[in-house]
């Protein structure tokens, strides 16, 4: 674990927090990670959607065992093997990487989006089902709207509402693009539900392969 913590933190000074990024990437890919009820077994997936239609263009998934403990804050560690080999896998390499989870909006500021992006060189963004550091105030009822998530006196990244009237969503940066910019691609991830296109594809494949168990691309 302390040699863990000792990664994060020497990496996270190289994190792009600016960008530019893809301002109209023509494919994002949804990354998410599903676990056994045992807990010693996992599905990592990465669908890749054409950011214009939304379908799916390619997808692979990894079938294996975690690859560290459960420790709150060293997902990445947890997690990351088993996404970096269905990356491997695809044959269409996706243009942004929008993970199911966070990126500077951590509490060494280097979330699993910032890890993945460091790796693979590409820009990547966190969105959050749920916190995990941060207060912020608002935002408003409908889509579109937003409030910053602060934390330690800093922005860490933004609330936003994808849907009226539905719980938000938590944005950061992961890697090579703005916050502004990450925002707007999960407005746009986000026609219909909460959640981007994105999120919802991988989820629904890591479900699948997990249940159905072995490893497949």
């Amino acid at each position: 674990m302390a040699e863990a913590l000792r990664v994060q933190e020497e990496l996270r000074s190289r994190v792009d927090l600016v960008g530019p990024g893809p301002s109209a990437p023509a494919t994002v890919a949804g990354l998410d990670v599903a676990y056994a009820e045992s807990g010693d077994r996992l599905a990592a997936a990465v669908t890749v959607l054409d950011a214009a239609t939304l379908a799916v263009v390619d997808e692979a998934v990894c079938v294996g065992r975690p690859a560290f403990p459960y420790v709150p804050g060293l997902f990445a560690f947890r997690e990351m093997p088993a996404l970096l080999t269905a990356l491997e896998r695809l044959t269409v390499r996706p243009e942004l990487l929008v993970c199911d989870g966070h990126g500077v909006a951590h509490p060494r500021r280097f979330g699993l989006a910032c890890h993945l992006g460091l790796v693979t060189g590409l820009p990547a963004v966190g969105v959050g089902k749920t916190p995990l550091v941060g207060s912020w105030t608002g935002p408003g009822p409908r889509r579109g709207d937003r409030a910053d998530l602060w934390d330690g006196g800093e922005v860490v990244g933004r609330v936003l509402r994808t849907r009226d009237g539905v719980r938000p969503v938590f944005v950061s940066v992961g890697h090579r693009i703005g916050l502004d910019g990450a925002v707007e691609r999960v407005l746009a991830l986000t026609p219909r539900y909460r959640l981007p296109e994105t999120t919802r594809t991988a989820d629904r494949l890591c479900r699948r392969a997990l249940a159905a168990g072995g490893d497949r691309s």
